[in-house]
């Protein structure tokens, strides 16, 4: 340890120190949340788009000429999985300042949602085993197994979207606390209490009135997330108000 570093450690108050660390929470947080967006695009959307179709036999063909590019979705829902755990926990320690009890249920709709889409994505793997090749395989034609590639596929998007309401919740309570905080701007909880809202809508409606049901809600959390992590990279919190709520 260079003779400043050491002098900085011992000159510098208990507050500087929490300051410090609760900033660097924040602009991890910006970090992990970028990660998140752009693995969770890759993983969730753009890769498993780029192998589905109406034809059930046009899929599993897509799926056999380019299956390292089908298993780097796969990875890319990992990273984002990943990403996400790790901001059920920043999340929590930044927004407990203004109501822990909140704060903590935020942290368990988020990891109980990360978790369930991870059921989703089961599905989403399955057809790498059915189109494995395996001699256990031989016992299915090729129409079956494409027949139930096309239903993992199906199962993967029907399971992974009738669980959305769990993130959408997590994501109005965290846009209410940080609300509320005083040390994040309230336009940031306003646009994700939007966001959450609008993964809720879409999930009751897949629910229970699916010809109502539409993809643009999903649209809404977009410009939340992207003003969040834009915020938290550049100004993360406010310090001293950060402090005075924490006690």
């Amino acid at each position: 340890m260079t003779a400043v570093a050491s002098y900085a450690l011992h000159t510098a108050s208990p507050s500087d120190i929490r300051g410090q660390s609760i900033q660097t929470y924040a602009r991890v947080t910006g970090v992990l949340l970028a990660l998140s967006m752009l693995f969770g695009f890759l993983g969730e959307w753009y890769i498993p788009s780029r192998f589905m179709s109406p034809d059930a036999a046009t899929t599993a063909q897509n799926i056999t000429s380019s299956l390292p590019l089908y298993r780097a979705g796969f990875a890319a829902y990992l990273v984002e999985a990943i990403c996400d755990i790790g901001l059920a926990l920043l999340f929590y320690v930044l927004l407990k300042p203004v109501n822990k009890p909140l704060a903590l249920a935020a942290a368990f709709f988020g990891l109980v949602s990360t978790a369930l889409y991870g059921v989703a994505e089961i599905f989403y793997y399955a057809p790498t085993v059915l189109l494995g090749g395996a001699s256990y395989m031989k016992a299915f034609s090729a129409e079956q197994l494409n027949a139930l590639t096309m239903v993992s596929i199906r199962l993967f998007s029907r399971v992974g979207m009738i669980f959305l309401g769990l993130y959408g919740i997590a994501s109005v309570l965290r846009g209410y606390l940080i609300f509320r905080s005083g040390y994040i701007p309230k336009s940031l909880g306003v646009l994700l209490m939007l966001g959450g809202a609008a993964f809720v809508v879409r999930n009751v409606t897949i629910l229970l009135a699916p010809s109502f049901s539409s993809s643009a809600f999903l649209i809404a959390m977009f410009p939340a997330g992207l003003a969040l992590t834009a915020w938290m990279l550049v100004k993360g919190v406010d310090v001293a108000k950060w402090e005075a709520r924490a006690g």
